[in-house]
């Protein structure tokens, strides 16, 4: 029975930019205040290395807990509906961003600070463990026949406009006398977060639900444990989103490793490379939508596997020219890196990831296997500080180590199913076709 829903991929991809954004609005304001200031906020008793490592590890813990997030809302997602899972990941995330805001520091309540801290942290992973996922479902199944990937792709303009709006507000913070900066400046970009969360409920609320879920419903076909049923049918898809999904280290030790080296290590202004970061990361913007339409006519696995191999090989450049203090090199590099071979992935994956699983899983299936993969992107930047030698090439084994990933990540690509020119009605294929093998096998 098809059903007549109606598919609104412009609004569906407004609703996804707007929560992406709000995601990773957080992500980068926390990322920026781990690397800066959190240690000498919440960890002062430690060492200034110590300090940054352990600040780095509460950010690596909000990693921890997206796959719980991802378990549960994916569950929801698939049971209850796509919208009403999203407005509760938003709204989490948006309360919990508030509450940083309002966190006393070591010097007031002690111990308790970075207790509360790694609590809110915690919270943050758990809504974000399934936001990412359950937004690129959303528009999937929202978008037409053959602009799925471009559609899809306005998720991940969320993260690009996520930053430059975490950059606006704590740029002019970063450049605030110290004293300043500690008492009450790094506040204020959690505080404004509040502005995003009512602006994305707002307009999600508006949406409907998705085509795919609806004709579930209208057929009963929502499953009632979706997560065991994908583990069950399509396990492998899992396992290969997760592999795929490590690409993701280059994100955070772009955004947080990296400024941390560059600002401590090298002595490069802070606020240059915020400003670096956010103009590469910004102008992703529109190399995100035109990757996603050249894998619409292409095919995924072919733009994915180029950003894999693309990151590798300039991450070493990157690091040369930052110990080279040159800001215009830097940028260069940068822009190649970031801007260019990331968007590659970055403007694919919403997509891909999504249409390897059925319908009436795809939420979970996406969620988990993202999120997993996930894991390692959260504590990379934690992984970088503790491997990250002395001298102009201490970094060496930071990026012999992303390399190695990239393999990894290509492989997985590889051998991912090609999803580009299937319509998606026919991604169900190999679920159905495994459940079918099932309940013969059990009809024995």
């Amino acid at each position: 029975m098809q059903t007549t829903h109606q598919r609104t991929p412009k609004k569906a991809a407004i609703a996804s930019l707007l929560g992406s954004a709000l995601e990773y609005y957080d992500f980068f304001i926390y990322g920026s205040a781990a690397a800066l200031v959190f240690n000498a906020l919440f960890f002062p008793k430690l060492d200034p290395t110590a300090g940054v490592v352990a600040a780095f590890g509460t950010f690596g813990i909000g990693y921890a807990a997206r796959p719980l997030g991802a378990v549960v809302m994916g569950h929801f997602g698939d049971r209850i509906g796509r919208k009403k899972a999203l407005l509760f990941t938003v709204m989490l995330m948006g309360l919990v961003s508030l509450a940083i805001g309002f966190l006393p520091t070591y010097d007031a309540i002690g111990i308790g600070a970075p207790v509360l801290l790694t609590v809110c942290r915690l919270l943050q992973g758990f809504s974000a463990g399934a936001e990412s996922a359950g937004a690129s479902v959303l528009t999937l199944e929202h978008s037409p026949e053959g602009r799925r990937g471009f559609f899809s792709s306005f998720v991940m303009v969320g993260y690009a406009l996520g930053m430059v709006l975490a950059t606006v507000v704590f740029l002019p913070v970063a450049t605030l006398p110290q004293e300043a900066l500690y008492s009450w400046g790094w506040r204020v970009p959690f505080l404004l977060s509040i502005v995003v969360t009512a602006v994305t409920i707002f307009v999600r609320n508006t949406l409907h639900e998705t085509p795919t879920f609806e004709e579930a419903r209208t057929n009963n076909e929502v499953q009632g444990r979706p997560i065991v049923e994908v583990l069950r049918h399509q396990p492998l898809d899992v396992v290969r989103v997760a592999l795929a999904t490590t690409i993701a280290i280059f994100q955070s030790l772009f955004t947080v490793f990296i400024l941390s080296y560059a600002t401590t290590t090298a002595g490069i202004d802070r606020a240059a490379m915020l400003t670096i970061n956010a103009v590469t990361i910004g102008l992703s913007m529109f190399t995100l939508p035109l990757a996603a339409k050249l894998a619409d006519k292409y095919g995924r696995r072919p733009l994915m596997i180029t950003s894999a191999v693309g990151c590798a090989l300039t991450l070493p450049l990157y690091f040369m020219a930052i110990t080279s203090h040159s800001l215009l090199l830097i940028f260069v590099v940068a822009f190649v890196n970031m801007t260019l071979f990331f968007s590659a992935y970055n403007g694919v994956w919403p997509a891909f990831y999504a249409e390897q699983f059925a319908g009436t899983v795809r939420y979970s299936g996406m969620a988990v296997g993202n999120q997993i993969g996930n894991l390692l992107a959260g504590f990379a930047p934690m992984i970088a500080a503790l491997i990250v030698g002395e001298g102009s090439f201490g970094w060496v084994p930071v990026a012999a180590g992303a390399a190695g990933v990239m393999v990894i990540a290509s492989v997985a690509v590889y051998f991912m199913r090609e999803t580009a020119f299937t319509p998606i009605d026919e991604l169900d294929h190999p679920y159905r076709a495994s459940a079918t093998l099932y309940a013969q096998g059990a009809g024995r």
